[in-house]
């Protein structure tokens, strides 16, 4: 079964891709979500049209998001986190917070746009998130714990 994907879906394609999903997946989860539609001959007609208009919007988009890919390689910010004398963290570092400390510095990244090298940071140290910019461009932001 062939759908149109209506939102990202991580591990499955990105919006307005044309992919092939098993049919109780399509016909039973994405289409009643509203995440995709059944690719017939008349949605794929529409999608290629949407498409070619689309094309140029998504280069100007993909410039940008690469340039700043380049700026957000170099990059290393601080995150403060409440700390005890052993340098382990009361709580967590999330995404939340490192999506704070990147608007400070002047990018606007969503928190749903960043992946954290281990699943819980709770000490003092320096890390790597993977900030995803635009469909397949990402960047490795470097970030340090410290404490506050």
């Amino acid at each position: 079964m062939e759908v149109i994907l209506k939102t990202d879906i991580k591990g499955l394609g990105f919006s307005d891709d044309l992919v092939k999903v098993r049919p109780g997946y399509g016909r039973n989860f994405l289409i009643p979500r509203g995440m995709a539609t059944l690719a017939t001959d008349s949605a794929r007609k529409m999608h290629a049209e949407i498409m070619k208009q689309r094309a140029f919007k998504e280069d100007k988009i993909r410039k940008g998001a690469t340039a700043n890919a380049e700026k957000l390689n170099g990059l290393t910010i601080q995150v403060g986190a409440k700390a005890g004398e052993s340098g382990k963290i009361f709580g967590s570092v999330t995404t939340i917070q490192i999506a704070e400390a990147l608007k400070k510095a002047g990018y606007d990244v969503e928190r749903k746009n960043i992946e954290l090298s281990v699943d819980g940071i709770k000490a003092l140290g320096t890390y790597t998130a993977k900030v995803r910019l635009f469909k397949e461009i990402t960047a490795n932001v470097n970030f340090e714990v410290i404490a506050e």
